[in-house]
């Protein structure tokens, strides 16, 4: 079936015949007992208009609708698929592990060998805990902090997004910033004044901060690669000026690598840009896809944590034995083949240049960042460097983009404030297909506009 005439007759209950592909029966179907349709809001297309994708199945990098339809995949799941869908061993893995039982709700041999191995690969965290969402990872990251502490306020920056938890709503990226409420109602006041923001790449507007509430803030939690409103690297010195103001102010530096741990480098950005957190979230890769996630740090601070400290942190399914299996499995092969780097970041840097000559072809103002195999295009003819600078994206030329690109097999994260993910499944004629695409996608929307 073609992507331009992707329509089949589908019968309701009711005997009225309407023409409707499989994603749009879904949909009107899944808002009947789901808020939205979506049990995430990013899926919800809200950003770029039209029915989201019901996908069934995937293998490597490339992904199938409900209709057959088939499409190279630059959302990866959001990141964890860098090894590509169904990556044979984390599949047998999960298998093998269920054979034994889905859950025990007890210790298991798995979480000491999944602890010991990110030991190994991130070297600066020395005891780490088990939970099952990045969200989780970053509540349960700040509580920590301040146990550690005693003191009560962070500061986080616009535009980076930690999940959905009350303190990271304020002013945050991805879900909340597609759909155009970067504040949640059900925040309390107490919980937004003890969250302060400052401006991403600005180390002057955190130390204005921190001699604001001298004595009073816990920790700084950011994406040292902003990936929730765009792919956004930091300025030379920021990373740096961070860790220099958090030892001088005797705050604790959390560094969330829910996106990047495992993905920019072996032991992710804290490697890449040779900058060391005091504590660091984990998530979606070390599950090889499967629900997860991860918080640890510094010895004498994880040893705040239950049962061996006062700060309490909990989860009955947490070292779940099938997300430990496949965790094992996908980071003992980036462990064992840390070529894949390598090769993720020539692709990228191929995808990046030809989507440069494209865009340069077409005369547009644009702004591309890259950093490994993250990468975004930017609408816009600013410089992106922060929040501001990704919401001055035309979202409306990025909406007309994203849907010409969908009907020629690429899907796109479906908003202009998301990373794309790369996967070492991608081959180069995918790429070339994909460039090809956004040729043609582009010289539509400008001759429609």
């Amino acid at each position: 079936m073609s992507l331009e005439n992707r329509y089949s007759r589908l019968t309701t209950h009711d005997s009225q015949t309407m023409l409707l592909n499989k994603s749009e029966y879904l949909f009107n179907k899944a808002q009947k007992f789901i808020p939205g349709g979506v049990n995430s809001p990013a899926r919800a297309f809200k950003s770029v208009g039209g029915v989201p994708v019901f996908f069934k199945k995937a293998k490597g990098s490339v992904i199938t609708d409900e209709d057959g339809n088939e499409f190279i995949d630059y959302v990866g799941s959001w990141g964890p698929m860098i090894l590509g869908h169904a990556f044979p061993p984390v599949v047998k893995a999960v298998q093998d592990a269920s054979f034994n039982s889905t859950s025990f709700g007890a210790p298991t041999e798995l979480e000491i060998e999944m602890a010991e191995l990110v030991q190994q690969m991130v070297p600066n965290v020395e005891r780490v805990r088990m939970v099952n969402s990045g969200t989780e990872a970053c509540m349960s990251a700040v509580r920590v902090a301040r146990g550690y502490t005693g003191k009560e306020k962070i500061i986080k920056f616009e535009g980076n997004y930690h999940g959905h938890g009350d303190a990271f709503l304020i002013k945050a990226g991805s879900g909340a910033l597609t759909l155009g409420k970067p504040s949640s109602p059900g925040v309390t006041k107490g919980t937004a004044k003890d969250t302060l923001n400052a401006d991403y790449n600005d180390l002057p507007s955190v130390e204005k901060l921190l001699k604001k509430n001298k004595g009073n803030v816990a920790a700084i939690i950011l994406e040292p690669v902003a990936g929730n409103m765009g792919c956004i690297p930091p300025e030379p010195g920021f990373l740096e000026g961070l860790r220099k103001l958090c030892d001088e102010h005797e705050t604790v530096l959390i560094f969330d690598e829910v996106m990047t741990g495992f993905r920019l480098a072996r032991g992710g950005a804290q490697e890449r840009f040779n900058i060391w957190a005091d504590l660091v979230t984990f998530g979606k890769i070390i599950g090889g896809g499967l629900p997860v996630g991860a918080f640890g740090g510094k010895k004498e601070i994880m040893d705040v944590v239950a049962p061996v400290g006062p700060v309490y942190q909990a989860g009955t399914l947490s070292g779940n034995p099938l997300a430990m299996s496949a965790g094992l499995a996908q980071l003992g092969a980036l462990e064992k083949y840390p070529e894949i780097y390598v090769d993720l970041e020539e692709k990228t840097e191929y995808l990046k240049k030809n989507l440069t000559n494209v865009l340069n072809k077409h005369e547009l103002d644009y702004h591309m960042n890259q950093v490994g195999s993250m990468i975004s295009l930017f609408f816009t003819k600013e410089k992106v460097r922060d929040f501001k600078g990704a919401n001055s994206t035309d979202q409306q030329f990025f909406k007309q983009f994203f849907h010409e690109m969908l009907k020629r097999g690429i899907y796109l994260p479906p908003s202009p404030f998301e990373s794309w993910f790369l996967a070492n499944t991608l081959t180069y004629e995918m790429l070339d297909k994909t460039i090809a695409a956004a040729d043609e996608s582009i010289g539509v929307v400008k001759s429609a506009s």
